[in-house]
C-alpha cells in the first residue's frame, strides 16, 4: 500500500509503519457523502490488516471536514432522503467504530473546521493536534438534522453532560484552545507547526514498546464501552432518519445553503 491511492476521495500512504489517511474532497471542505465514507471504510479495513505503529487522519484543503454535505442532501428528492441518510450515517458510524477498533493509536490532525458528524472521526482518535483558528461546531439545531457522529454518543462522556448540552443546544463554536481545555483536543498549535507536532507524536510512538502500546489502547476501550458507543451511534442514526423528511429540515437546509452562498 506504500504510496498508493486507496480511492478517489481518500488518499492513503504508509511509510515506516505510519499510515496517513487524507480525506480528499477539498472543494467541498471534505464534507461527507456516501462515496467518501465507502472509500474511508475500505481504507480502514485494509489498514487494520497491516502492522502499524500509528494512523494519522487529516483533511485536504482548508477544512478537516464539515460533516454531511448539505447540498448533496438537498439534491436528493425529499421522499428518497431517508435511504440516502441511512447510507451516509451508517457509513459514518462504521468508520468511527473502525477507528476505535484499530490496534494502533489514531492521531487526528485538525488543521481547519470540524462541523457536524465529522466530529466523530476526531473523537475516535487517541491524540488530536488542532491548529489555532480551527474550531468545532454542531449546527444541528440550525439546519434541523438530529445529531450524529457521536455528538450525543461520545461527546458527553468526554467533556461532561452540561458542556455537551450547552454547545449543541446553543450551537456554540468551540475554539482550539477551548477544545484542549475540554479534552476534545490534545494540543492547540500554530497552523504551521501542526505537522511537526504530529511527526513528534509518531516518532515518540515508534520508540515505544509496540505490544504495550497496543495493549494500552485495547484496555482503554473495553468491550462494554465500545458496545455503549455503538448503541449510542445507532440511536443517533435512528433519530436522524426520523427527522430527515421533516419540513424543519427542508427549511434549515435552504437557510444553510443560502448563508453558505453569500460572499
Amino acid at each position: 500500500m506504500h504510496g498508493s491511492t486507496a480511492a478517489p476521495l481518500v488518499r492513503v500512504t504508509v511509510e515506516d509503519g505510519i499510515a496517513r489517511v487524507m480525506l480528499d474532497r477539498p472543494a467541498r471542505h471534505n464534507s461527507l457523502v456516501p462515496a467518501l465514507m465507502d472509500a474511508l471504510n475500505e481504507a480502514l479495513a485494509d489498514l487494520r490488516r497491516s502492522d502499524l505503529t500509528a494512523l494519522v487522519l487529516a483533511g485536504a484543503g482548508r477544512s478537516f471536514s464539515t460533516g454531511g454535505d448539505v447540498a448533496a442532501f438537498a439534491a436528493v428528492p425529499r421522499g428518497e432522503r431517508r435511504a440516502y441518510a441511512q447510507t451516509l450515517v451508517g457509513g459514518l458510524n462504521r468508520a468511527i467504530l473502525a477507528l476505535l477498533d484499530m490496534p494502533c493509536p489514531v492521531i487526528a490532525c485538525v488543521h481547519g473546521p470540524v462541523t457536524g458528524g465529522s466530529l466523530g472521526l476526531v473523537l475516535a482518535a487517541d491524540l488530536v493536534a488542532m491548529a489555532e483558528g480551527a474550531f468545532v461546531a454542531p449546527y444541528y439545531v440550525e439546519v434541523g438534522f438530529a445529531p450524529d457522529g457521536g455528538w450525543t454518543a461520545m461527546l458527553p462522556a468526554r467533556i461532561g453532560e452540561a458542556q455537551a448540552r450547552a454547545i449543541q443546544l446553543l450551537n456554540r463554536h468551540v475554539t482550539a484552545a477551548e477544545a484542549v481545555a475540554l479534552g476534545i483536543a490534545t494540543v492547540a498549535c500554530p497552523p504551521e507547526a501542526i505537522d511537526s507536532v504530529v511527526d513528534g507524536w509518531t516518532a515518540a510512538l515508534q520508540a515505544k514498546a509496540g505490544t504495550a502500546v497496543r495493549a494500552t489502547r485495547a484496555l482503554l476501550m473495553p468491550p462494554e464501552r465500545r458496545a455503549a458507543i455503538a448503541a449510542g451511534l445507532e440511536r443517533e442514526r435512528e433519530h436522524f432518519l426520523r427527522l430527515i423528511d421533516e419540513e424543519a429540515v427542508e427549511a434549515g437546509m435552504r437557510w444553510f445553503l443560502d448563508r453558505s452562498s453569500r460572499p
